[in-house]
């Protein structure tokens, strides 16, 4: 049985006083006093266009991204660290997959529910992944610069993701490859072989990253959202995407900044 864990993080403020200020206006406007006679009447001179909300409801998008790779590599920490910006040393393996929300503002009308399903790395729980992949809209494949079997391995988890999940149209969901743990002294895995697997394996974009530190994680998430939404907003004219990747090939042990 998969363990589910979920995690609600709104981007902004919130007026609490304003909220129980309109929760006590409801309660005592939603009073209701039964009639005998059961039919009821609307005043003819009663306009309609005179009833407001409080509260607006924003148009939301939703997206679905899988975050996966080897254990270990640091899904878990990442998902974190993005939704919460906390880090822990103590994290246990995750059993099947873990789950959670953020909601971004994109605009004061329109707004980004973007779900993150953190799935095991492990062998045993593969069987399952054409369940954890349905219907997701974009893809994190992350591996350990200081381990180089998890670097290697991303291309296994690559073409489980292109046979399970693809578009309507049958063309790849976008994916991100993330080098994490780039905060480590120690690495096993040059530049240059990050972006030709990159650009060999059909990665829309690839930096690394440090979950302890913060960098890059933010920004890499950001590049996903913006091509999710391109192909969302089904856009023959899209603006042109900063390409992420690696820094220059010479610059060494250091992380990934666009």
């Amino acid at each position: 049985m998969s363990l589910l864990k979920t995690q609600f993080v709104i981007d902004g403020e919130t007026n609490l006083e304003e909220k129980k200020s309109y929760r006590n206006d409801h309660d005592k406007s939603s009073t209701c006093t039964r009639r005998s006679n059961a039919s009821r009447s609307t005043p003819e001179n009663y306009n309609f266009s005179d009833f407001h909300l409080r509260d607006t409801i924003m148009p939301e998008k939703l997206f679905k991204v899988i975050i996966i790779g080897d254990p270990t590599v640091g899904k878990t920490a990442f998902v974190k660290r993005y939704v919460q910006n906390s880090y822990t040393r103590e994290y246990k393996g995750t059993v099947g997959v873990d789950f959670a929300l953020k909601i971004i503002k994109v605009s004061d009308t329109e707004t980004i529910k973007l779900q993150l399903w953190d799935i095991a790395g492990q062998e045993r729980f593969t069987w399952m992944t054409r369940v954890y992949y349905k219907d997701a809209h974009g893809c994190v494949i992350m591996f350990d610069l200081s381990n180089k079997n998890s670097f290697i391995n991303s291309l296994k988890w690559k073409k489980d993701v292109d046979t399970k999940c693809t578009q309507s149209d049958g063309n790849p969901i976008p994916c991100m490859l993330l080098g994490n743990k780039c905060d480590l002294a120690q690495r096993q895995i040059d530049q240059l072989d990050i972006e030709a697997f990159y650009k060999e394996n059909n990665f829309i974009g690839w930096t690394e990253t440090s979950a302890k530190d913060g960098l890059m994680v933010n920004d890499s998430m950001q590049f996903l959202i913006n091509s999710m939404m391109g192909q969302y907003n089904d856009e023959t004219d899209q603006p042109e995407l900063v390409k992420l990747s690696g820094p220059n090939p010479e610059t060494k042990k250091s992380c990934s900044f666009c």
